[in-house]
Protein backbone atom coordinates (compact mmCIF):
# COMPACT_ATOMS: atom_id res chain seq x y z
CA UNK A 1 0.00 0.00 0.00
CA UNK A 2 1.74 3.30 -1.20
CA UNK A 3 0.93 6.93 0.18
CA UNK A 4 0.42 7.96 -2.85
CA UNK A 5 -2.94 6.70 -3.37
CA UNK A 6 -6.23 6.71 -2.90
CA UNK A 7 -6.14 3.41 -1.39
CA UNK A 8 -4.14 4.43 0.92
CA UNK A 9 -6.43 7.67 1.86
CA UNK A 10 -9.11 5.54 2.52
CA UNK A 11 -7.58 3.22 4.71
CA UNK A 12 -6.27 5.86 6.60
CA UNK A 13 -9.16 7.38 6.83
CA UNK A 14 -11.41 3.83 8.13
CA UNK A 15 -8.66 3.55 10.48
CA UNK A 16 -9.14 7.06 12.02
CA UNK A 17 -13.04 6.32 12.13
CA UNK A 18 -12.75 3.18 14.55
CA UNK A 19 -9.53 5.10 16.47
CA UNK A 20 -11.59 8.16 17.03
CA UNK A 21 -14.22 5.19 18.54
CA UNK A 22 -11.61 4.43 21.08
CA UNK A 23 -9.58 7.29 21.73
CA UNK A 24 -10.17 6.92 25.42
CA UNK A 25 -9.43 3.36 26.02
CA UNK A 26 -5.45 2.62 25.61
CA UNK A 27 -5.50 -0.95 25.00
CA UNK A 28 -8.48 -1.24 22.11
CA UNK A 29 -5.98 1.87 20.65
CA UNK A 30 -2.71 -0.29 20.57
CA UNK A 31 -4.60 -3.45 19.42
CA UNK A 32 -5.98 -1.20 16.59
CA UNK A 33 -2.61 0.25 15.37
CA UNK A 34 -1.12 -3.32 15.51
CA UNK A 35 -4.13 -4.69 13.23
CA UNK A 36 -4.02 -1.43 11.06
CA UNK A 37 -0.10 -1.67 10.79
CA UNK A 38 -0.46 -5.87 10.02
CA UNK A 39 -3.03 -4.95 7.15
CA UNK A 40 -1.31 -2.08 5.85
CA UNK A 41 2.13 -4.45 5.81
CA UNK A 42 -0.07 -7.42 4.26
CA UNK A 43 -1.67 -5.61 1.38
CA UNK A 44 2.01 -5.64 -0.19
CA UNK A 45 2.66 -9.15 0.86
CA UNK A 46 1.21 -11.46 3.89
CA UNK A 47 3.09 -13.78 3.48
CA UNK A 48 6.72 -11.68 5.58
CA UNK A 49 3.98 -10.87 8.31
CA UNK A 50 5.12 -13.58 10.44
CA UNK A 51 8.74 -12.82 9.66
CA UNK A 52 7.76 -9.14 11.09
CA UNK A 53 6.01 -10.53 13.72
CA UNK A 54 8.91 -13.08 14.36
CA UNK A 55 11.28 -10.45 14.96
CA UNK A 56 8.89 -8.62 17.65
CA UNK A 57 8.70 -11.68 19.54
CA UNK A 58 12.31 -13.04 19.18
CA UNK A 59 13.81 -9.62 20.55
CA UNK A 60 10.81 -9.02 22.97
CA UNK A 61 11.78 -11.97 25.04
CA UNK A 62 15.70 -11.70 24.71
CA UNK A 63 15.72 -8.07 25.74
CA UNK A 64 13.53 -9.84 28.79
CA UNK A 65 16.08 -12.43 29.60
CA UNK A 66 18.99 -9.65 29.07
CA UNK A 67 17.88 -7.27 31.76
CA UNK A 68 17.26 -10.66 34.03
CA UNK A 69 20.73 -12.12 33.49
CA UNK A 70 23.52 -11.14 35.76
CA UNK A 71 26.74 -9.04 33.96
CA UNK A 72 29.08 -11.79 32.08
CA UNK A 73 28.51 -14.57 29.53
CA UNK A 74 24.49 -14.54 29.44
CA UNK A 75 24.05 -11.38 28.69
CA UNK A 76 26.26 -11.48 25.99
CA UNK A 77 25.09 -14.74 24.50
CA UNK A 78 21.73 -13.32 24.53
CA UNK A 79 22.30 -9.85 22.85
CA UNK A 80 24.77 -12.38 20.10
CA UNK A 81 21.56 -14.23 19.10
CA UNK A 82 19.57 -11.19 18.60
CA UNK A 83 22.35 -9.55 16.46
CA UNK A 84 22.90 -12.85 14.84
CA UNK A 85 18.84 -13.72 14.36
CA UNK A 86 18.39 -9.87 12.79
CA UNK A 87 21.71 -9.57 10.50
CA UNK A 88 20.88 -13.44 9.83
CA UNK A 89 17.47 -12.45 8.44
CA UNK A 90 18.81 -9.44 6.56
CA UNK A 91 21.51 -11.94 4.92
CA UNK A 92 19.27 -14.50 3.85
CA UNK A 93 16.88 -12.18 2.28
CA UNK A 94 18.76 -9.55 1.13
CA UNK A 95 22.29 -10.54 0.52
CA UNK A 96 22.52 -13.91 -0.34
CA UNK A 97 21.92 -14.01 -3.78
CA UNK A 98 24.63 -11.14 -4.18
CA UNK A 99 26.60 -13.54 -2.10
CA UNK A 100 26.31 -15.98 -4.21
CA UNK A 101 26.63 -14.00 -7.53
CA UNK A 102 30.08 -12.67 -6.27
CA UNK A 103 31.61 -15.91 -5.50
CA UNK A 104 30.70 -17.24 -9.05
CA UNK A 105 31.89 -14.25 -10.77
CA UNK A 106 35.12 -14.94 -8.79
CA UNK A 107 35.25 -18.36 -9.40
CA UNK A 108 34.82 -17.49 -13.07
CA UNK A 109 37.57 -15.30 -12.90
CA UNK A 110 40.08 -17.64 -11.92
CA UNK A 111 39.35 -20.53 -14.59
CA UNK A 112 36.68 -21.87 -12.84
CA UNK A 113 32.45 -22.62 -13.90
CA UNK A 114 30.91 -22.64 -11.03
CA UNK A 115 27.06 -24.43 -11.09
CA UNK A 116 26.08 -21.97 -8.22
CA UNK A 117 22.29 -21.41 -8.52
CA UNK A 118 20.66 -18.13 -6.51
CA UNK A 119 17.86 -18.70 -4.37
CA UNK A 120 15.91 -15.77 -5.54
CA UNK A 121 14.30 -14.60 -2.83
CA UNK A 122 11.36 -11.83 -2.75
CA UNK A 123 13.28 -9.20 -0.49
CA UNK A 124 10.53 -8.36 2.09
CA UNK A 125 9.65 -4.22 2.22
CA UNK A 126 11.23 -2.26 4.77
CA UNK A 127 13.21 -5.58 6.07
CA UNK A 128 15.90 -2.86 6.61
CA UNK A 129 14.74 -0.79 8.93
CA UNK A 130 12.15 -2.75 11.24
CA UNK A 131 15.60 -4.95 11.85
CA UNK A 132 17.61 -2.47 12.71
CA UNK A 133 14.64 -0.79 15.05
CA UNK A 134 14.24 -3.81 16.60
CA UNK A 135 18.04 -4.61 17.27
CA UNK A 136 18.86 -1.19 18.61
CA UNK A 137 15.67 -2.14 21.13
CA UNK A 138 18.12 -5.13 22.93
CA UNK A 139 21.39 -3.60 22.37
CA UNK A 140 20.07 -0.33 24.36
CA UNK A 141 18.54 -2.86 27.23
CA UNK A 142 21.86 -4.48 27.37
CA UNK A 143 23.82 -1.06 27.51
CA UNK A 144 21.34 -0.05 30.15
CA UNK A 145 20.09 2.82 28.24
CA UNK A 146 16.12 1.82 28.81
CA UNK A 147 14.39 -1.08 30.41
CA UNK A 148 12.75 -3.39 28.95
CA UNK A 149 9.38 -3.01 28.36
CA UNK A 150 5.97 -5.30 29.52
CA UNK A 151 3.83 -5.72 26.70
CA UNK A 152 4.54 -8.01 23.83
CA UNK A 153 1.31 -6.52 21.75
CA UNK A 154 2.42 -2.66 23.14
CA UNK A 155 6.17 -3.58 21.85
CA UNK A 156 4.91 -5.13 18.51
CA UNK A 157 2.47 -2.58 17.19
CA UNK A 158 5.57 -0.40 18.04
CA UNK A 159 7.67 -2.02 15.43
CA UNK A 160 4.94 -2.54 13.04
CA UNK A 161 3.84 1.14 13.37
CA UNK A 162 2.34 1.21 9.92
CA UNK A 163 3.46 5.59 9.07
CA UNK A 164 7.07 4.57 9.43
CA UNK A 165 7.35 0.85 8.82
CA UNK A 166 8.24 0.34 5.14
CA UNK A 167 10.81 2.98 5.00
CA UNK A 168 11.26 4.48 8.13
CA UNK A 169 12.65 6.67 9.37
CA UNK A 170 14.75 4.35 11.70
CA UNK A 171 13.07 4.94 15.66
CA UNK A 172 14.93 3.74 18.47
CA UNK A 173 13.58 2.03 20.84
CA UNK A 174 13.58 4.95 23.28
CA UNK A 175 12.03 7.08 20.66
CA UNK A 176 8.69 5.38 20.65
CA UNK A 177 7.86 2.59 23.11
CA UNK A 178 7.50 5.13 25.84
CA UNK A 179 5.07 6.87 23.24
CA UNK A 180 3.23 3.54 22.89
CA UNK A 181 2.81 3.36 26.96
CA UNK A 182 1.19 6.31 27.28
CA UNK A 183 -0.42 6.29 23.80
CA UNK A 184 -0.72 10.45 23.81
CA UNK A 185 -3.78 12.11 21.97
CA UNK A 186 -3.36 14.28 19.19
CA UNK A 187 -3.58 18.01 19.49
CA UNK A 188 -5.33 20.30 16.92
CA UNK A 189 -1.60 21.86 16.21
CA UNK A 190 0.02 18.82 15.95
CA UNK A 191 -2.86 17.13 13.76
CA UNK A 192 -2.36 20.40 11.47
CA UNK A 193 0.91 20.49 11.01
CA UNK A 194 1.09 16.46 10.24
CA UNK A 195 -1.59 17.81 7.86
CA UNK A 196 0.96 20.37 6.15
CA UNK A 197 3.76 17.76 6.10
CA UNK A 198 1.20 15.22 4.44
CA UNK A 199 0.77 18.28 1.77
CA UNK A 200 4.50 19.07 1.55
CA UNK A 201 5.16 14.86 1.58
CA UNK A 202 3.00 14.20 -1.51
CA UNK A 203 4.14 17.40 -3.21
CA UNK A 204 7.73 16.10 -3.29
CA UNK A 205 6.78 12.60 -4.33
CA UNK A 206 4.95 14.20 -7.18
CA UNK A 207 8.19 16.27 -8.12
CA UNK A 208 10.07 12.77 -7.62
CA UNK A 209 8.27 10.76 -10.40
CA UNK A 210 8.41 13.72 -12.65
CA UNK A 211 11.91 13.64 -12.65
CA UNK A 212 11.97 9.83 -13.17
CA UNK A 213 12.00 10.12 -16.70
CA UNK A 214 15.05 12.25 -17.55
CA UNK A 215 17.29 10.35 -14.75
CA UNK A 216 15.96 7.22 -16.51
CA UNK A 217 16.91 8.66 -19.83
CA UNK A 218 20.38 8.83 -18.68
CA UNK A 219 21.08 6.01 -16.78
CA UNK A 220 19.17 3.50 -18.52
CA UNK A 221 20.37 4.58 -21.99
CA UNK A 222 21.68 2.14 -24.49
CA UNK A 223 23.52 3.75 -26.28
CA UNK A 224 25.88 7.02 -25.54
CA UNK A 225 24.20 10.17 -24.18
CA UNK A 226 25.16 13.62 -24.84
CA UNK A 227 27.04 15.68 -21.61
CA UNK A 228 24.12 17.70 -21.27
CA UNK A 229 21.69 14.96 -21.02
CA UNK A 230 24.06 12.83 -18.54
CA UNK A 231 23.69 16.11 -16.46
CA UNK A 232 20.29 16.92 -16.52
CA UNK A 233 19.89 12.95 -15.50
CA UNK A 234 22.16 12.81 -12.33
CA UNK A 235 20.66 16.21 -11.21
CA UNK A 236 16.99 14.74 -11.92
CA UNK A 237 18.21 11.67 -10.13
CA UNK A 238 19.81 13.74 -7.39
CA UNK A 239 15.98 15.63 -7.15
CA UNK A 240 14.20 12.81 -7.63
CA UNK A 241 15.94 10.34 -4.65
CA UNK A 242 15.61 13.80 -2.78
CA UNK A 243 11.86 13.98 -2.83
CA UNK A 244 11.14 10.74 -2.93
CA UNK A 245 12.54 9.68 0.18
CA UNK A 246 12.22 12.85 1.81
CA UNK A 247 8.36 12.86 0.81
CA UNK A 248 7.88 9.55 2.33
CA UNK A 249 9.72 10.91 5.36
CA UNK A 250 7.32 13.85 5.50
CA UNK A 251 4.24 11.83 5.52
CA UNK A 252 5.29 9.39 8.02
CA UNK A 253 5.44 11.80 10.36
CA UNK A 254 2.93 13.52 9.77
CA UNK A 255 0.51 10.61 9.74
CA UNK A 256 1.96 9.99 13.12
CA UNK A 257 1.45 13.37 14.16
CA UNK A 258 -2.52 13.13 13.50
CA UNK A 259 -2.55 10.00 15.55
CA UNK A 260 -0.24 11.89 18.46
CA UNK A 261 2.84 10.43 18.40
CA UNK A 262 6.27 11.89 17.48
CA UNK A 263 8.95 10.83 14.78
CA UNK A 264 11.92 12.56 14.29
CA UNK A 265 12.85 14.57 11.53
CA UNK A 266 14.87 12.94 8.87
CA UNK A 267 15.68 14.97 6.50
CA UNK A 268 17.31 18.91 7.23
CA UNK A 269 18.12 20.58 4.01
CA UNK A 270 20.74 18.46 2.89
CA UNK A 271 21.95 19.26 -0.56
CA UNK A 272 22.59 22.89 1.52
CA UNK A 273 25.70 20.94 3.28
CA UNK A 274 28.91 22.75 3.28
CA UNK A 275 30.97 19.29 3.36
CA UNK A 276 30.52 16.12 3.22
CA UNK A 277 30.24 15.19 7.70
CA UNK A 278 27.46 18.16 7.20
CA UNK A 279 25.65 16.44 4.67
CA UNK A 280 25.17 12.97 6.80
CA UNK A 281 24.06 15.61 9.40
CA UNK A 282 21.29 16.41 7.35
CA UNK A 283 20.87 13.38 4.94
CA UNK A 284 18.64 10.28 6.38
CA UNK A 285 19.56 11.76 9.90
CA UNK A 286 17.86 8.16 11.66
CA UNK A 287 20.30 5.82 9.54
CA UNK A 288 23.49 8.02 10.08
CA UNK A 289 22.59 8.48 13.73
CA UNK A 290 21.86 4.81 14.19
CA UNK A 291 25.59 3.92 12.04
CA UNK A 292 27.25 6.35 14.60
CA UNK A 293 25.72 5.02 17.69
CA UNK A 294 25.47 1.12 17.00
CA UNK A 295 28.82 0.65 14.63
CA UNK A 296 31.20 3.48 14.68
CA UNK A 297 31.32 4.53 18.16
CA UNK A 298 31.73 0.56 19.17
CA UNK A 299 34.29 0.29 16.57
CA UNK A 300 35.98 2.81 18.43
CA UNK A 301 34.66 6.06 17.48
CA UNK A 302 37.52 8.76 17.66
CA UNK A 303 39.65 6.82 20.27
CA UNK A 304 43.18 5.69 19.11
CA UNK A 305 44.78 5.44 15.89
CA UNK A 306 41.62 3.70 14.11
CA UNK A 307 39.76 6.59 13.13
CA UNK A 308 39.83 6.80 9.73
CA UNK A 309 39.16 3.42 9.19
CA UNK A 310 36.03 3.60 11.88
CA UNK A 311 34.70 6.24 9.56
CA UNK A 312 35.55 4.04 6.79
CA UNK A 313 33.98 0.52 7.75
CA UNK A 314 30.82 2.52 9.19
CA UNK A 315 30.09 3.96 5.39
CA UNK A 316 31.23 0.90 3.48
CA UNK A 317 28.21 -1.40 5.53
CA UNK A 318 26.42 1.87 5.95
CA UNK A 319 26.27 1.45 1.45
CA UNK A 320 25.68 -2.17 1.65
CA UNK A 321 22.79 -1.36 4.38
CA UNK A 322 21.43 0.19 1.13
CA UNK A 323 21.34 -2.90 -1.65
CA UNK A 324 22.80 -5.72 -2.50
CA UNK A 325 25.22 -4.27 -5.04
CA UNK A 326 28.38 -3.75 -6.05
CA UNK A 327 27.91 -0.06 -6.74
CA UNK A 328 26.11 0.72 -3.30
CA UNK A 329 29.31 -0.97 -1.84
CA UNK A 330 31.68 1.62 -4.03
CA UNK A 331 29.18 4.47 -3.09
CA UNK A 332 29.69 3.95 0.77
CA UNK A 333 33.16 3.52 0.16
CA UNK A 334 32.77 6.49 -1.75
CA UNK A 335 31.61 8.58 1.07
CA UNK A 336 33.75 7.16 3.94
CA UNK A 337 36.56 8.52 1.72
CA UNK A 338 34.95 11.79 1.48
CA UNK A 339 34.33 11.85 5.42
CA UNK A 340 37.91 10.83 6.29
CA UNK A 341 39.28 13.40 4.04
CA UNK A 342 36.95 15.71 5.47
CA UNK A 343 38.42 15.19 9.16
CA UNK A 344 41.50 14.87 7.63
CA UNK A 345 41.87 18.44 6.40
CA UNK A 346 40.07 20.15 8.88
CA UNK A 347 43.18 18.86 10.99
CA UNK A 348 46.14 20.15 9.23
CA UNK A 349 47.50 23.57 9.85
CA UNK A 350 47.22 24.58 6.51
CA UNK A 351 43.67 24.29 5.89
CA UNK A 352 42.27 25.30 9.07
CA UNK A 353 42.28 28.82 8.36
CA UNK A 354 40.01 27.90 4.66
CA UNK A 355 37.75 25.31 6.90
CA UNK A 356 36.36 27.81 9.77
CA UNK A 357 36.17 30.82 7.53
CA UNK A 358 32.42 32.76 7.45
CA UNK A 359 33.40 34.24 4.23
CA UNK A 360 30.74 34.28 1.77
CA UNK A 361 32.92 33.24 -1.07
CA UNK A 362 34.43 30.34 1.15
CA UNK A 363 30.91 28.73 1.81
CA UNK A 364 29.59 28.95 -1.31
CA UNK A 365 33.09 27.37 -2.29
CA UNK A 366 32.75 24.75 -0.12
CA UNK A 367 28.54 24.01 -0.87
CA UNK A 368 29.45 23.85 -4.60
CA UNK A 369 32.52 21.32 -4.23
CA UNK A 370 29.76 19.15 -1.24
CA UNK A 371 27.21 19.15 -3.94
CA UNK A 372 29.97 18.38 -6.83
CA UNK A 373 30.82 15.63 -4.67
CA UNK A 374 27.20 14.45 -3.48
CA UNK A 375 26.36 14.37 -6.97
CA UNK A 376 29.39 12.00 -8.44
CA UNK A 377 28.34 9.93 -5.41
CA UNK A 378 24.07 9.77 -6.30
CA UNK A 379 25.93 8.05 -10.07
CA UNK A 380 27.72 4.72 -8.42
CA UNK A 381 24.01 4.98 -6.29
CA UNK A 382 21.78 4.72 -9.32
CA UNK A 383 23.75 3.10 -12.27
CA UNK A 384 23.19 -0.48 -12.96
CA UNK A 385 26.75 -1.81 -12.52
CA UNK A 386 30.04 -0.54 -11.64
CA UNK A 387 30.74 -0.14 -15.65
CA UNK A 388 27.63 1.78 -16.31
CA UNK A 389 29.11 4.30 -13.26
CA UNK A 390 32.19 4.63 -14.89
CA UNK A 391 30.95 5.22 -18.24
CA UNK A 392 28.79 8.17 -16.86
CA UNK A 393 31.24 9.67 -14.59
CA UNK A 394 33.61 10.02 -17.86
CA UNK A 395 30.97 11.70 -19.94
CA UNK A 396 29.85 14.00 -17.35
CA UNK A 397 33.32 15.74 -17.56
CA UNK A 398 33.86 14.82 -21.20
CA UNK A 399 33.77 18.40 -22.05
CA UNK A 400 35.00 19.00 -25.96
CA UNK A 401 35.00 15.03 -26.79
CA UNK A 402 33.13 13.28 -29.47
CA UNK A 403 29.67 12.75 -27.96
CA UNK A 404 26.06 12.75 -29.13
CA UNK A 405 24.19 16.18 -29.57
CA UNK A 406 21.43 17.08 -27.07
CA UNK A 407 18.07 16.38 -28.12
CA UNK A 408 15.74 19.38 -28.76
CA UNK A 409 14.72 20.76 -25.35
CA UNK A 410 18.05 19.37 -23.65
CA UNK A 411 18.58 23.00 -22.06
CA UNK A 412 14.81 23.09 -20.64
CA UNK A 413 14.75 19.54 -19.07
CA UNK A 414 18.01 20.79 -17.52
CA UNK A 415 16.73 23.99 -16.18
CA UNK A 416 13.67 22.18 -14.57
CA UNK A 417 16.03 19.71 -12.82
CA UNK A 418 17.59 22.25 -11.16
CA UNK A 419 14.70 24.49 -10.70
CA UNK A 420 12.89 21.56 -8.96
CA UNK A 421 15.78 20.84 -6.47
CA UNK A 422 15.68 24.17 -5.64
CA UNK A 423 12.11 24.18 -5.31
CA UNK A 424 11.82 21.28 -2.96
CA UNK A 425 14.77 23.19 -0.24
CA UNK A 426 12.69 26.04 -0.28
CA UNK A 427 9.81 24.41 0.93
CA UNK A 428 11.57 22.65 2.93
CA UNK A 429 13.04 25.73 4.35
CA UNK A 430 9.88 27.12 4.98
CA UNK A 431 8.31 24.48 6.75
CA UNK A 432 10.86 24.32 9.19
CA UNK A 433 11.05 27.61 9.65
CA UNK A 434 7.58 28.46 9.66
CA UNK A 435 5.40 25.34 9.96
CA UNK A 436 4.63 25.88 13.06
CA UNK A 437 2.96 29.27 12.81
CA UNK A 438 0.95 27.87 9.30
CA UNK A 439 -0.09 24.90 11.59
CA UNK A 440 -1.51 27.96 14.39
CA UNK A 441 -3.47 29.56 11.08
CA UNK A 442 -6.82 29.42 11.12
CA UNK A 443 -9.07 26.49 9.25
CA UNK A 444 -9.85 28.23 6.48
CA UNK A 445 -6.08 28.12 5.00
CA UNK A 446 -6.49 23.99 4.83
CA UNK A 447 -9.13 23.97 2.09
CA UNK A 448 -5.83 25.20 -0.15
CA UNK A 449 -3.89 22.08 1.35
CA UNK A 450 -6.57 19.83 0.51
CA UNK A 451 -6.76 20.66 -3.04
CA UNK A 452 -3.12 20.43 -3.71
CA UNK A 453 -2.97 17.33 -2.21
CA UNK A 454 -6.19 15.90 -4.66
CA UNK A 455 -3.88 17.55 -7.61
CA UNK A 456 -1.00 15.19 -6.43
CA UNK A 457 -3.10 12.32 -6.59
CA UNK A 458 -4.34 13.20 -9.94
CA UNK A 459 -0.74 14.18 -11.24
CA UNK A 460 1.42 11.69 -9.59
CA UNK A 461 2.12 8.43 -10.96
CA UNK A 462 0.09 6.32 -8.53
CA UNK A 463 2.16 2.95 -9.21
CA UNK A 464 5.59 4.29 -8.41
CA UNK A 465 6.67 2.87 -5.35
CA UNK A 466 9.15 4.92 -2.80
CA UNK A 467 12.68 4.54 -4.19
CA UNK A 468 13.88 3.09 -0.52
CA UNK A 469 10.93 0.56 -0.26
CA UNK A 470 13.63 -1.90 -2.04
CA UNK A 471 15.88 -1.55 0.82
Amino acid sequence: MIFNTPLFFAFFIVFLLFYGFVFLQRRPRVYLILVASLVFYGAWNYAFIPLLVGSAVVDYFLAQGIAAAPAGRRRKMLLGISIAVNLGILAVFKYADFAIGSVAELLRLLGYEPSLSSLELILPVGISFYTFQSMSYTIDVYRGDMQPRRGLVEFTAALAFFPQLVAGPILRARQILPQFHRLPLPTWINAKYGFLLITVGLMKKTVADLLAGPAASAFDAQGPVSLMESWTGVLAFAGQIYGDFSGYSDMAIGLALLLGFQIPLNFRLPYFALSPVDFWRRWHISLSSWLRDYLYIPLGGNRGGNRYRNIFITMLLGGLWHGAAWTFVAWGAFHGALIGATHKLSELRLFAPFVQSRSLWVRLFKWALTFYLILMGWVLFRAASLEGAWQMLVTLHSIGAALPSPPQGAALVLGLAMAALLAMHLVDYGVLEYGERLAQKPWGFWPALVTVQALCLMIGEPSSEFIYFQF
